[in-house]
């Protein structure tokens, strides 16, 4: 591993991960804190010094003033295997234990470290106020289920319903049991 200006590497066009200016400010005020993290996970680069691994922490870096970061050079890759080492980069394979993480981690640490945690625990939440006794006598062939929620309540059904299925109306047929 070797250190350099990181101004004299070449930030990747053709990256297609990205990072939102609230997420992108905590990524900047947590190499300011803890500028030793670098070494651990250096930036990657090609030959032609253009970022395979770590476009993100390298235009943190730049924004925090650092002068040296650590990187390592891919020697000898193919394009594909740059692709794909781009992609596979910023993956994340793995979930986390969020019982652990409420229970045994400083939740604002956690959320300044860049953790998103809004929507957790969204099922320990009582909607019972929100939604009025459906009268499943009148049900026709077809019903419509009409639920209030405020704008971040939304967001949050939404954000989850998207991770189960296209449409929300998809989703919900998941929920049932049905495929």
């Amino acid at each position: 591993m070797q250190t350099i200006n990181p101004n004299k590497l070449v930030l990747n066009k053709n990256n297609p991960r990205f990072i939102k200016d609230d997420k992108f400010a905590k990524l900047v005020q947590s190499i300011k804190d803890f500028p030793e993290m670098l070494d651990k996970r250096p930036i990657v680069v090609d030959e032609a010094m253009i970022v395979l691994g770590g476009n993100m922490r390298l235009r943190a870096c730049r924004e925090a003033g650092l002068k040296t970061v650590p990187y390592v050079v891919a020697e000898g890759w193919t394009e594909e295997q740059k692709q794909e080492f781009i992609i596979k980069d910023n993956v994340g394979f793995g979930s986390w234990d969020w019982n652990i993480l409420l229970n045994e981690w400083n939740t604002d640490e956690l959320e300044d470290w860049g953790l998103e945690l809004q929507g957790v625990g969204i099922d320990e939440q009582d909607y019972s106020e929100k939604n009025k006794e459906i009268d499943i006598d009148s049900f026709d062939d077809e019903m419509v289920i009409k639920l209030k929620y405020t704008e971040s309540e939304y967001n949050q059904v939404k954000g989850q319903l998207s991770k189960i299925a296209q449409t929300p109306e998809q989703a919900v047929w998941k929920l049932l049991g049905n495929e």
